[in-house]
């Protein structure tokens, strides 16, 4: 079998994420890792920012980025396949370190067999055990080494387990600013100052957009109706969910719509709007940071949904509520999220200036608590156990 890694690389990292999400937090973490272990080779499974950063991509990330029971259960042959060759390679040519990024379906088993040939196995993101599905934390000991906790409720529950774990805060609260300029990005992308301005964020897997399409359109036409000026910006990640998401406006007959369709920039549209329809997951800790008020909505299979909402342990599934421990944003799910019920819920949020005001309060107090320079702090908590190869 070929060798995965360079046979005169220093450091031999291997590194996984399997969403744009983790692809960005995996590209901060290569930055920092560099920083200190600039001769470190990483080979994985990443995205274009991680591509970027310095890692040799293995397979494709897009083949892992799917969501939901059924939704997997659809793609499980090529998923199973990836992660067998996967092991295969880094049995065989060992790393010195895995970093699996979130995607803990797929990076757990990995990290199991990994960690059982004597690998050190980092996990950057806890799964949500906090909301659902507690009983992984036995897997989780298993599979993991040391555990990298975004949120500060985190890191309690893996101490009482007896698995090492740093808090190491999110590297979007790094990234974010404080303060942003909406009128500034208005002038940015020439965008009326006082028109009434909503982004439609219908997350970044093909599998998303296809579940939520439709609904966000209609949603749309809804808000046009109330606010015949309103114009709306609609940031989506790829070819494949910008040629799904026109198609719907062309067989919905929403053409007409004042909208904006956008590859990328989902953070330009956020500080833009005046109000954000967003897609449950991390869009909406985004959408917080960047202090817009928001709606959180979200479809799945109505057997994932079943499996999920009898499991949970939280009222709420949206990170800014679960932060706050109470509703602080509306969550229509599933077959409350109507147009009419989503239309109305956005509504409110633009014509209540104080409750946005009261919203901008709780989520800068929320961005200072995640502010933790947090790419370092994971380098720092990684760095120990590189530094083990050379004093052995």
């Amino acid at each position: 079998m070929a060798k995965v890694f360079t046979a005169t690389t220093p450091y031999k990292i291997a590194i996984v994420a399997g969403e744009a999400s983790g692809d960005l937090l995996g590209s901060m973490m290569i930055a920092a890792l560099k920083a200190r272990f600039p001769d470190a080779e990483f080979v994985g499974i990443g995205g274009p920012k991680m591509q970027s950063a310095g890692c040799r991509s293995l397979f494709p990330m897009e083949t892992l980025a799917v969501n939901g029971y059924a939704e997997v259960l659809r793609n499980l042959r090529p998923i199973l396949a990836i992660r067998k060759a996967l092991k295969r390679m880094l049995l065989a040519d060992r790393p010195d370190i895995f970093i699996g990024v979130d995607a803990p379906d797929f990076n757990f088993g990995l990290e199991a067999a990994l960690k059982k040939a004597g690998i050190t196995t980092v996990h950057y993101v806890s799964p949500s055990i906090w909301a659902w599905r507690g009983e992984r934390i036995k897997k989780i000991a298993r599979s993991v080494s040391h555990m990298l906790a975004l949120f500060p409720m985190e890191p309690a529950i893996y101490q009482q387990a007896g698995i090492p774990v740093t808090y190491v805060g999110h590297p979007l609260a790094d990234v974010l600013p404080l303060q942003p300029d909406q009128a500034g990005m208005r002038e940015q992308m020439r965008l009326p100052e006082r028109a009434t301005v909503f982004a439609l964020l219908p997350g970044s897997r093909q599998n998303e957009v296809r579940s939520l399409a439709e609904t966000f359109i209609q949603t749309a036409q809804k808000l046009h109706e109330q606010f015949p000026q309103a114009i709306f910006l609609v940031p989506l990640i790829s070819r494949p969910t910008r040629d799904f998401f026109e198609r719907e406006l062309y067989r919905l007959g929403a053409s007409e719509l004042p909208l904006r369709i956008m590859f990328g920039h989902a953070h330009d549209a956020i500080v833009a709007a005046d109000a954000v329809l967003v897609a449950s997951g991390t869009a909406t800790l985004e959408t917080a940071l960047l202090k817009r008020p928001m709606v959180i909505t979200y479809k799945v299979s109505k057997l994932t949904y079943r499996l999920m909402w009898h499991r949970k342990y939280l009222p709420y599934i949206g990170l800014p509520n679960v932060l706050a421990g109470e509703f602080i944003v509306p969550e229509i799910l599933q077959d409350d999220a109507t147009p009419e019920n989503l239309s109305q819920a956005l509504a409110n949020q633009v014509s209540h200036r104080r409750v946005t005001e009261r919203l901008q309060e709780r989520f800068t107090a929320m961005h200072l608590q995640l502010r933790q320079n947090t790419a370092e702090r994971a380098a720092e908590a990684i760095a120990p156990y590189l530094l083990r190869k050379v004093r052995a």
